[in-house]
């Protein structure tokens, strides 16, 4: 089909108006997740999803996202512009239909759109339905086109404004601060990690993030502009940057395999972990799905056949495991699907069967090639799958001792724990509290109906760097999985977790707020991240807030949390006071410890999600491998926020 004919085909009429958006702002989680940050940053991933989707389809080359100094967003693309031609079914321009209906968008035509991310036609009529304002500008045929909305009401016709010799969309929108009201405040950080994403998912497509609200010290506006020519090759360079390769080179294929576009990249390190990282149309499929199943099943035939053929396993006295084969291994699976259907808590898990053939076999194919070019990239694979096979073998034994001490009776449990007497888990608490000291408190403090204290001593292992068998021998951690009463390992992967005898439905880790309460937080969300990743998915951990300071004046008193609380406090105060700074959480006695940290009608609980999976990957493996420069680099960039916990 001609450019040209594609263009024409792209019309009005390819604009279907599936129903309503009533209820976008009654109900706004019911269609971005929630209304706090993840779901306030959601509106640009929105926006940008279409200009993705015209890349996808060979219309736009170039994206530019600007956070203006009103902290409105601006998405520009240099795609074909939203039909603004009248919709015959809408009676109003094709432009307004898409603002302004839910499940109204080009991508619901074949014709128009093979593929499409986001949320399939609902993204860009919710940004506009939660918007105090939107504005959208369209260069299309030759002239520019303007209509704005206030809270997703069209304000004026779509509106001829100017000529132009370019074509493309842009759309400005407000947030609504009555809909999010944590914060209209967005974080460049977290929409540049999602660009950086988006360009490696997407190679030949320029993506350009200006914050306007930042400038450098030559007074320009902080910018990055993100462009692949590789794509998945060098995600995966990006991402294993921290870790120590075993192979030189990337494993890498590109390919369509039964009309099913696959690009999958991968690495083996020294590491003891396995991180697979799943797309599918640009999103991110944390919970996996048929995509990652292929991947696994063509990954894992297809070394063991190798293997078995090469000798190397002779002397193994035990099976091999689909485990031993992903040990140390860093993988990225992009498919594209024209009709995907997600399952799963969150909606993030692909269920089409036919996707994991096409995977599978690109999988094999790849690899089969690539062991037979490279034998000694081969051997050293190879030779990593079988000490990971003696080590899991080892781990067995140890993760028996767990599941055995995991089923047993409330006799069983850890002596250290306090257990609360409420028998419901959701409404049940339980804290892992840094040192016996600080248990101790906590257990006089706590309200004994629903609330569990663990003591943990010192710094519990260093996950990132240990093999499987040490991490489950370890006592610290085998008391947490036995306070917990979850249950771990499955034919498919031996750290899977099963939640459904979680004791606690909050998990909430209480450190001391200094350097060393940071590093056992970052030690036990490593653990987690690793190993009961559910846990985080699933919204069950959190992290307490002690205060930093007791600010006293006469019979008034007040907590602080960081440095600015104390001295407006101070200064509210006006005059001489007097000032307790709090070195750890045993400095506290019982009382001030529940009416700060543990009274769920005052405190604040920081709830751990995980916005972008490669970039959290990323920062535990920074943070906790052996590559010291870029560790000591991450600390000098953020060492101004280390003593600010709110």
């Amino acid at each position: 089909m001609s450019e040209e004919l594609e263009k024409k085909n792209y019309s009005a009429d390819s604009i279907q108006a599936l129903e309503g958006m009533e209820h976008v702002r009654m109900r706004p989680s019911m269609y971005i997740g929630d209304v706090g940050t993840r779901g306030l940053h959601h509106l640009v991933y929105e926006v940008v999803d279409n200009s993705i989707d015209e890349a996808m389809g060979g219309h736009c080359d170039t994206i530019t996202i600007d956070i203006n100094e009103d902290n409105s967003i601006s998405v520009t693309d240099n795609g074909r512009g939203i039909p603004v031609g009248m919709h015959k079914k809408e009676g109003v321009s094709a432009l307004q239909v898409v603002m302004t209906k839910i499940g109204a968008g080009g991508k619901f035509d074949k014709d128009s759109y093979k593929v499409s991310g986001g949320l399939h036609g609902v993204g860009v009529s919710c940004v506009n339905a939660l918007s105090v304002k939107l504005q959208a500008t369209v260069y299309v045929d030759g002239k520019i086109w303007e209509q704005e909305y206030e809270r997703g009401k069209a304000v004026y016709p779509v509106r001829s404004i100017g000529e132009t010799d370019k074509s493309g969309t842009t759309v400005t929108f407000w947030p609504d601060p009555t809909i999010f009201t944590q914060t209209v405040e967005y974080s460049y950080e977290t929409l540049s990690n999602r660009m950086r994403e988006l360009s490696y998912l997407n190679k030949g497509v320029k993506l350009t993030i200006t914050d306007k609200r930042q400038k450098e010290e030559d007074g320009s506006f902080v910018s990055e502009v993100f462009y692949s020519d590789e794509g998945l090759k060098e995600f995966i360079k990006f991402l294993d940057g921290n870790r120590e390769q075993l192979i030189k080179n990337v494993i890498s294929i590109e390919g369509e395999k039964n009309g099913i576009p696959v690009e999958v990249a991968m690495v083996y390190n020294t590491s003891y972990t396995e991180n697979l990282h799943s797309y599918v149309n640009n999103i991110n499929t944390h919970e996996g799905g048929t995509h990652l199943s292929g991947f696994r099943r063509g990954l894992t035939t297809t070394l063991k056949k190798y293997a078995d053929a090469s000798g190397l396993l002779d002397k193994l006295k035990f099976e091999i495991s689909g485990d031993d084969f992903r040990e140390g291994l860093t993988a990225i699976i992009s498919v594209k699907v024209a009709e995907p259907q997600f399952e799963g808590q969150t909606k993030t898990k692909l269920g089409n069967r036919e996707v994991s053939a096409a995977v599978s076999q690109a999988v094999s194919e790849m690899l089969a090639n690539y062991l037979e070019e490279n034998p000694d990239d081969a051997k050293i694979i190879v030779q990593k799958v079988v000490l990971a096979a003696q080590a899991r073998h080892a781990a067995n034994k140890a993760r028996e001792m767990v599941q055995r001490k995991t089923v047993m009776s409330i006799g069983g449990l850890p002596g250290k724990l306090s257990d609360c007497s409420e028998q419901d888990p959701s409404l049940c608490e339980v804290f892992l509290v840094e040192g016996d000291s600080a248990g101790g408190t906590a257990k006089q403090g706590r309200d004994r109906n629903f609330q569990a204290i663990l003591p943990l001593r010192g710094k519990i292992l260093n996950v990132e760097k240990a093999m499987q068998h040490r991490v489950f021998d370890n006592e610290e951690i085998k008391n947490i999985y036995t306070a917990l009463g979850v249950s771990i390992g499955t034919e498919e992967d031996s750290k899977a977790l099963n939640l459904d005898k979680l004791r606690y439905h909050k998990v909430v880790i209480m450190c001391d707020a200094d350097v060393d309460g940071s590093h056992i937080e970052t030690l036990i969300l490593t653990f987690f991240f690793r190993y009961m990743r559910e846990l985080i998915d699933g919204g069950h951990v959190y992290i307490a807030t002690p205060p930093l300071y007791l600010v006293k004046k006469g019979a008034k008193k007040r907590y602080a949390w960081n440095d600015k609380e104390r001295d407006a406090i101070a200064e509210e105060f006006n005059g001489s006071v007097s000032i307790q700074r709090y070195k750890g959480l045993g400095e506290m006695n019982a009382e001030q410890l529940w009416d700060t940290t543990m009274n769920p009608e005052f405190r604040t609980l920081r709830q751990i999600t995980i916005d972008n999976a490669t970039e959290t990957d990323r920062t535990f493996s920074m943070l906790m491998g052996d590559e010291v420069p870029p560790r000591k680099e991450f600390i000098e960039k953020n060492a101004v926020y280390a003593n600010i916990d709110a």
